[in-house]
């Protein structure tokens, strides 16, 4: 045989051999979800400085932000406090669990409060420190917190995919100046000062206004309507929701319904930024929220980016019950439902 005849069936030869086991043993890669699978666990630090341990499901002693990835997180949101009393939710406290979330590959979501100490639907107390400013003083305190504490996040090469201005903020915020009832516009222009400050760090970040009650249309409506009209920028919508046990499929229901009207009348975005129910009610929760996750990420165009449970980690502490820790420290069957 001649050399170059042999040459020529051993090419043809070895590139069938490799057709033949890329065929057989080459497997298509995984498709990866860009949708956010996560938790608020805001009180991790200072529940570990109070010598709170964390176990898996059957006893192992484990590190809770890595617990929860294995459970099927890859995401963390975390609140901000001005100048909180004891110091728990400060920025040095924040860039600590960032840190320790960005080095196990988690995304997060930040969260301004915009207040010393626990910002809601019930209260926006404005910081002590900022008490005295006017509305002008105000809106800049606002820009300058908000950068300071993503500065302090980017110095450290830790870059936050999402960002809410204010929290559960459906009356406002920083009341009396930003209270929506009574003056809108101011509340859109508090907004905009965050919202502008969130890009001058970040441009890609999205910046989230997230409402309480992710069930109540008429809400989300009045207030984005209302927002809207006076020139506020945001890019998602945020949703709190926290069913009870026996009302769970109205409730989700009620909140896919808003979801895709808030997509539809405004052409955002929209993500489930809290939700939560009783601990010693683990099956209820798991059908809630397989339901939820379901739902959300069926929602067309993606237009749903992820869902976060607040607290979970928290097993009857400061007598929060609505996590999804046994009082031993372990995960509930709740949590499966982010597998």
């Amino acid at each position: 045989m001649k050399r170059e005849t042999f040459i020529v069936l051993l090419f043809l030869f070895l590139l069938a051999a490799c057709s033949k086991e890329e065929k057989t043993a080459l497997p298509l890669p995984p498709v990866v979800s860009s949708f956010a699978k996560g938790a608020d666990v805001s009180w991790l630090t200072e529940m570990e400085s109070s010598g709170r341990l964390f176990f898996t499901a059957d006893g192992g002693a484990a590190e809770c932000l890595s617990l929860l990835k294995g459970l099927g997180m890859n995401a963390i949101r975390l609140r901000v406090w001005v100048n909180p009393a004891d110091g728990w939710c400060s920025i040095t406290d924040v860039v600590t669990k960032a840190r320790r979330a960005h080095q196990l590959g988690l995304q997060l979501l930040i969260d301004f409060h915009y207040s010393d100490s626990w910002a809601d639907p019930g209260k926006q107390t404005k910081p002590k420190a900022w008490q005295p400013l006017s509305f002008a003083e105000l809106k800049e305190a606002v820009a300058t917190h908000t950068r300071e504490v993503l500065l302090a996040l980017q110095a450290e090469k830790i870059t936050p995919r999402w960002v809410q201005v204010g929290n559960e903020t459906g009356n406002g915020m920083l009341w009396p100046d930003g209270r929506a009832d009574t003056d809108m516009q101011r509340y859109a222009k508090l907004n905009n000062a965050g919202y502008d400050a969130v890009k001058a760090v970040f441009p890609d970040a999205k910046v989230v206004i997230h409402l309480q009650n992710g069930n109540d249309n008429n809400l989300f409506r009045w207030l984005f309507d209302g927002l809207q009209a006076h020139g506020a920028r945001w890019d998602v919508i945020g949703l709190s929701l926290y069913p009870s046990p026996d009302n769970w499929q109205t409730m989700n229901a009620a909140c896919l319904y808003n979801m895709n009207d808030m997509i539809a009348r405004y052409q955002k975005e929209v993500m489930i930024c809290e939700v939560g129910m009783s601990w010693d009610a683990p099956d209820a929760s798991y059908s809630f929220l397989h339901d939820l996750l379901q739902k959300a990420q069926a929602i067309a165009g993606h237009k749903c980016l992820g869902l976060f449970y607040w607290e979970p980690q928290s097993y009857n502490w400061q007598q929060y019950s609505k996590g999804a820790f046994t009082l031993s420290g372990r995960p509930t069957h709740a949590l499966d439902a982010f597998r």
